[in-house]
């Protein structure tokens, strides 16, 4: 059959219209880092392109580093200041030794793939032999004025396997109170070229950039080619948006600093800026859902404005709704292993335990962020024991947690079961689950999960793992998003078969990895908390960490599946006694308790329960400062404290029981923010009427600053009052105030 021109043509068009018509029904959105909004997207194609927002490959990489460390050293280690003021002489840095070696051996035993360096932190003082300045290790008597903790640190990180960092201040206060000083000095923005020339002192890297910069700015550039082109690769540049003070109305010309980031450094990440987000705190608190696609007003690869996230909810729905962007920006954890980003000393800042430091990174790493925990060195120039135990407790755990996959020999999807980041099975239809089998019943309490981030995003948003057990299926987690890692915890249970159920997702969920673990849980030791009505609740101890609480109880999330046994009258707790359920009412006795995991059985934790508070009242006292008013003395809290003006002796403070009571003895619980105004002497008084005053005994307690735990004082012989009058006559460390965080009658 012969067909005309015509109609050959009309043919054709029909064809090509038909398969324009199938490309637009199977187009996809290309993977992108940053995805434009458009006024006119719907909520369906709002989440369709959120779906597809990924990290860039020096992102993932950065995700994939999981734990790494911060290194905050400078003059503040040896001035015992957390931020500096500029004017320091650099004498002040008086390191006689330096072992960068001991640092990175204890950072690679404790699991960690970073080392981030202080390079120059807001006092201005520098930690290498820059060219640009004289305010820096090189005005220092270390190493006759030639020495480089840059340098130093760079070869021992080469030397154990772990990438470099470098933190960088913004903010530089001896360039703003130097009267010579070139921040905020008014200087012309004009064509300048990086780096600047210095005579005798030529660059190796003959890079060169042109930039329309200030005075402090082309400082600050000089100072960053510096660091990334003499001190081998460098991994991630961190900017702090602190700023102590401003001066001249400075501005930073990010673009050019990027510029000259990207080009030198092309496989660093850039912290503070559209790489990596700060979580929003420095306690290593984490949040329950941590979305890395995220909503943008501006454009973020333009923008020179990142304000700090802070809030629960930063990638909901919701909030995607809301965004004229949609940016892939991974969270870092940081937080510090002591009280306090620099050094001070061994006796009174305290160091997180490994329970808490292991406890952190369980929430960050496995709740889609990157760990980064600060360890501050000496001024030996080392770390200290103290610190060194806990990271070498914690990469054991780490390593005997998370080095044995369960699932080795599992029967399942193999693109689940590789080990492999780049193979994944994608999650369709109706029946979006995945089912494992192992060859024999394997016991378990840990479960991780990745997403095929880098090329399918994040797209989980909440899931189900069940185990076959007494031939049924039981839930045992559920979870929100899952994205670079999700960490599960739960009690111990004994299978042959779990199953992840995907329940909401963004599209078609892309899982990577699924492995099984096991953590080896310990009853923990117990604490008690009592309110003024005698209400008790027994918990897990926590660790005796005062300086920007998270607020979660680390060895209660460790120790999952762990009951606790308690008894009133004395006698010694086991598995029949009473167990506890919740918090009850006791108004007197002696409360013993303990915690059971398996057949293994925490120390005992007793305490003589003391006259309920509930009517107690402060009827007068010596003195009292704002804040730490006399009634925190008695209001069963014992982070509140009462702390009497430096005035002069006696302090005291007299309390209404509410009514008379047979009274055997007194215990004190000293505060703990502080060391001062430790109670190391005292006298007790009596009253009938609250006016006229006998004294009942008198008090000793040693030792309190350096163990400043409840201490308690039995009278010789029992008193019946209604009014007692604490007077302090001695502060340990010649202290001029008193300082109380609960008193108790017995």
């Amino acid at each position: 059959m012969m067909i005309s021109q015509k109609e050959s043509f009309l043919i054709g068009c029909l064809n090509m219209a038909f398969l324009l018509c199938v490309h637009a029904q199977t187009s996809t959105i290309v993977p992108q880092n940053t995805i434009k909004i458009d006024a006119t997207d719907s909520k369906e194609t709002i989440i369709e392109k959120a779906a597809h927002v990924v990290p860039s490959t020096n992102q993932l990489k950065a995700l994939q580093n999981e734990f790494i460390a911060f290194i905050h050293f400078g003059p503040n280690t040896f001035t015992r200041m957390e931020w500096g003021n500029g004017k320091e002489d650099p004498k002040i840095f008086d390191l006689k030794t330096l072992d960068t070696d001991q640092w990175c051996r204890t950072l690679k035993a404790a699991g960690m793939k970073m080392v981030i360096l202080t390079v120059k932190h807001h006092d201005g003082f520098v930690l290498w032999q820059s060219r640009y300045t004289t305010h820096g290790i090189m005005s220092t008597p270390f190493r006759d004025g030639k020495g480089d903790v840059l340098r130093d640190l760079s070869a021992s990180c080469q030397k154990y396997g772990l990438k470099l960092g470098v933190y960088l201040s913004p903010a530089d206060l001896y360039q703003i109170e130097n009267p010579e000083g070139l921040y905020g000095n008014l200087s012309k923005y004009t064509k300048r070229v990086i780096p600047r020339e210095v005579p005798g002192r030529p660059f190796a890297n003959k890079t060169t950039f042109e930039f329309e910069v200030d005075d402090y700015n082309e400082y600050f550039l000089n100072q960053l080619f510096e660091i990334l082109t003499e001190y081998g690769p460098v991994h991630e540049v961190w900017f702090d948006g602190a700023h102590p003070k401003t001066k001249g109305g400075q501005r930073y010309n990010y673009g050019a600093w990027k510029e000259l980031i990207r080009t030198l450094a092309p496989e660093a990440v850039i912290f503070g800026r559209e790489d990596i987000r700060w979580c929003g705190n420095e306690s290593g608190r984490t949040r329950d859902t941590e979305w890395n696609v995220i909503p943008y007003p501006d454009n973020p690869d333009t923008t020179s404005l990142f304000p700090d996230m802070q809030g629960e909810d930063l990638g909901s729905r919701d909030k995607l709704y809301q965004a004229r962007y949609l940016h892939y920006q991974q969270a870092e954890t940081n937080t510090s292993i002591r009280e306090g980003w620099f050094y001070r000393d061994d006796t009174h800042q305290k160091v997180r335990n490994a329970d808490d430091v292991f406890d952190i990174y369980e929430r960050s790493v496995g709740g889609n962020s990157t760990f980064l925990l600060n360890v501050p060195p000496n001024r030996d120039g080392k770390f200290s024991a103290a610190d060194v135990d806990a990271l070498i407790e914690t990469g054991k755990r780490i390593n005997e947690t998370y080095g044995t996959n369960l699932l080795d020999r599992a029967e399942g999807p193999r693109q689940v079961l590789d080990n492999k980041l780049d193979t994944y099975l994608l999650l369709s239809g109706d029946a979006r689950e995945i089912v494992i089998s192992t060859p024999a019943p394997i016991t378990t309490n840990r479960l991780m999960l990745q997403e095929a981030i880098g090329t399918h995003s994040e797209r989980v948003e909440k899931f189900a793992v069940d185990a076959w057990v007494g031939n049924q299926w039981k839930e045992i987690a559920l979870a929100t998003n899952i994205g670079y890692k999700r960490i599960l915890r739960f009690a111990d249970v004994t299978t042959d078969k779990l199953r992840v159920r995907v329940l909401e997702s963004r599209l078609d969920p892309a899982i990577s990895h699924v492995s099984a673990h096991f953590y080896k849980a310990h009853p923990p030791q117990l604490a008690f908390t009592r309110g003024r009505d005698g209400t008790v609740s027994i918990a897990p101890k926590q660790a005796d960490f005062n300086w920007k609480p998270h607020g979660e109880n680390a060895a209660g999330n460790l120790n999952a599946g762990f009951e606790i046994f308690y008894t009133l009258d004395g006698t010694t707790p086991n598995h029949t006694s009473q167990k506890y359920e919740g918090p009850f009412k006791a108004t007197r006795g002696e409360l013993k308790a303990i915690s059971i995991h398996h057949d293994e059985v925490s120390p005992v934790h007793s305490e003589r329960l003391g006259i309920v508070k509930e009517n107690w009242a402060v009827r007068a006292v010596s003195s009292e400062r704002k804040n730490h008013g006399a009634p925190l003395a008695i209001d069963a809290d014992p982070r509140t404290f009462w702390q009497s003006e430096n005035d002069e002796a006696p302090h005291f403070i007299a309390i209404d029981l509410g009514a008379e009571y047979t009274v055997n003895g007194m215990a004190y619980t000293p505060q703990t923010a502080h060391s001062e105004g430790m109670m190391a002497k005292g006298i007790i008084q009596a009253s009938a009427d609250g006016r006229t005053w006998k004294t009942v005994e008198a008090f000793e307690f040693g030792n309190l600053i350096n163990d400043p735990t409840e201490r308690t004082h039995y009278f010789k012989k029992p008193i019946v009052t209604r009014y007692i009058r604490v007077e302090s006559l001695e502060i340990a460390g010649k202290g001029e105030a008193v300082a109380i965080s609960e008193l108790d009658f017995l």
